[in-house]
């Protein structure tokens, strides 16, 4: 998978670069991509990063942002944990790089504090493909903004639904101890507990730890005989799973987005029957991405794939909508071109997207995940209820 990837952006580059030479200097503008590379989602990063650059290298080969000019990204990583080694990171792209934009960052906390301390500050639009905190729809980030995974707000309430719907009217709570992890326990909580569900114990873990065995004892002993896991895969959230199989505490999860992930299927024991919700949709927008992403070698449906994906586009429309790639433009040209009025845009679809807006005309992108944002700069989204069957991850339904 990850020849694929190199070979990919290998590519991406390579395409860019001839772009960049057909329409000769002074073509280039920087967008930053700013995720986890290393941390506990490391693994997940890979291919939002090459699905955002996907999106960029269909603007830039198609020769018509702008005025034939291109998109050239700069990666820096947000570690997913340590908001002063993001918030620098992100520095370097706005202060050093001079990037018109940024296609991130992934983790919320980290989200949250460069949009405060860097976005805001500098006038320059920020597009998370998977930040879902409930506490970023209020932040104050002078409006620039913007997610395309909806909030866990909404999370909570279909992943409850989920669990009560499967007739599971118990369960033990485990979340990482971040602004992710308890926003998010706290929507489930409610909206399981309003649905008439009991909640045996509500323990936050820390990421990072080599030994879970204590945490797992605690949530065994409290007597559910299900447990719910909203943490990272890479993390503490698999190493709680690992212990509860280990131990026999546990032998099916209840999950959320950030702890599913292909990587969790080998962990030793199996977790055969685990469920849990996934933003995503499969709508006509979905299938096109799949097509779009499978012809440069990537999984569409990888976590936060074709969220990544419609970060990217939405940017690149944005700067075109705008006339110029200046940041103030992006961020007041970002809710023009994701919302109505407009001609629909869908993923593959970027360079008639950009001629409608050369042209004078509206579009309304609504990409792979039906993006359509609100005052707060987020989607509403909707979310795949996937289980692990015959040892993969399976789409059951769409919420």
């Amino acid at each position: 998978m990850q020849n694929i990837f190199k070979k990919t952006l290998l590519a991406a580059a390579t395409a860019t670069l001839l772009a960049g030479t057909a329409h000769g200097g002074g073509h280039e503008e920087k967008v930053g991509v700013i995720l986890g590379f290393t941390g506990p989602i490391e693994s997940l990063t890979p291919a939002m990063a090459d699905s955002a650059e996907l999106a960029f290298a269909e603007v830039s080969n198609s020769g018509l942002l702008l005025d034939g000019k291109v998109i050239v990204p700069v990666r820096a990583d947000s570690t997913c944990v340590d908001s002063a080694a993001a918030t620098a990171a992100a520095e370097r792209l706005v202060n050093s790089d001079n990037v018109v934009a940024i296609m991130g960052a992934d983790c919320s906390g980290v989200t949250g504090a460069i949009a405060k301390n860097v976005g805001a500050p500098n006038g320059v639009a920020m597009v998370s493909p998977s930040a879902t905190s409930p506490g970023l729809s209020s932040i104050d980030d002078n409006g620039v903004f913007f997610r395309t995974a909806p909030s866990d707000a909404r999370q909570g309430v279909v992943l409850a639904d989920i669990v009560m719907g499967r007739g599971i009217d118990t369960v033990a709570v485990t979340y990482t101890n971040n602004d992710y992890g308890k926003g998010l326990a706290d929507a489930f909580a409610t909206a399981y507990r309003s649905a008439g569900g009991t909640i045996t114990i509500e323990a936050a873990h820390e990421d990072g730890k080599a030994d879970y065995s204590a945490e797992v004892g605690a949530l065994s002993a409290s007597g559910a005989s299900e447990l719910v896991v909203l943490g990272y895969v890479d993390q503490g959230g698999r190493g709680i799973i690992q212990s509860s199989l280990d131990s026999g505490a546990f032998d099916r999860f209840i999950l959320a987005d950030g702890m599913i992930g292909d990587s969790l299927l080998d962990v030793d024991g199996g977790i055969e029957g685990t469920f849990g919700t996934l933003p995503g949709s499969e709508s006509a927008g979905a299938s096109m991405f799949n097509d779009v992403a499978a012809a440069a070698g990537l999984d569409g449906s990888a976590p936060y794939a074709a969220q990544s994906y419609d970060a990217g586009a939405l940017i690149a429309l944005a700067m075109q909508s705008a006339g110029s790639a200046d940041r103030a433009g992006i961020v007041a040209h970002m809710s023009k071109v994701a919302n109505a009025p407009g001609e629909i845009i869908l993923p593959g679809e970027l360079a008639k997207g950009l001629q409608i807006l050369a042209d004078g005309g509206e579009v309304n992108y609504e990409g792979a995940t039906n993006v359509e944002f609100d005052a707060n700069g987020d989607p509403a989204g909707s979310y795949k209820e996937q289980e692990v069957k015959g040892g993969a991850f399976t789409t059951i339904k769409v919420h």
